[in-house]
């Protein structure tokens, strides 16, 4: 069965009327941090017939965070042999500006890809803004860290990310993760 589209009201909608699953497939700190209510966190990777449960829904509503996570996955989604596998359109971002409620845990720590992200693009604006102004010797440090993602993106490995999830706020226990 091929996905369909909907949007958040049909969401809400779904839900009411029948038995429909909303399944987040972002990782778990993800969800953590904030998810819909009633909505189960199953990871994309880890997607199968078998982690919806034995008796699946016959409605399954897919949704990440903007919708490009689950619009890339939608043939994963075709082929677990749900009913009517649908896709929420533009994700937990569209819920949220449909007024509609999430729950949220600030406790958690975004996720630490986008903290490299928020890192290597104000080292690489640093460094080309003190290059153009105090000396190009400066224009090093973007240089350093476009090696760093070439790095990370040949290997697999990403050494940043490994340095921030060494920081203390990115190791809080899970007891104070769930207050």
């Amino acid at each position: 069965m091929s996905c369909r589209y909907i949007s958040v009201n049909d969401v809400a909608k779904l839900c009411h009327d029948q038995s429909a699953t909303i399944v987040d497939i972002r990782e778990p700190l993800e969800y953590q941090r904030e998810h819909i209510e009633d909505a189960i966190n199953i990871p994309i990777e880890n997607l199968t017939k078998e982690s919806l449960g034995e008796s699946a829904p016959e409605c399954v509503i897919f949704h990440c965070l903007s919708g490009h996570r689950t619009r890339a996955s939608q043939a994963i989604f075709e082929a677990l042999g749900i009913k009517d596998p649908c896709i929420l359109e533009g994700g937990i971002d569209a819920w949220k500006g449909a007024g509609k409620p999430t729950i949220c845990n600030k406790k958690i720590p975004i996720s630490i890809m986008r903290q490299v992200q928020i890192v290597i693009g104000f080292m690489v604006v640093l460094g080309v803004v003190l290059g153009l102004t105090l000396s190009p010797y400066f224009a090093l440090i973007s240089g350093f860290f476009g090696l760093g993602l070439l790095f990370a993106g040949i290997t697999g490995t990403c050494g940043l990310a490994k340095l921030l999830a060494l920081f203390p706020y990115n190791r809080c226990s899970n007891e104070e993760k769930q207050k």
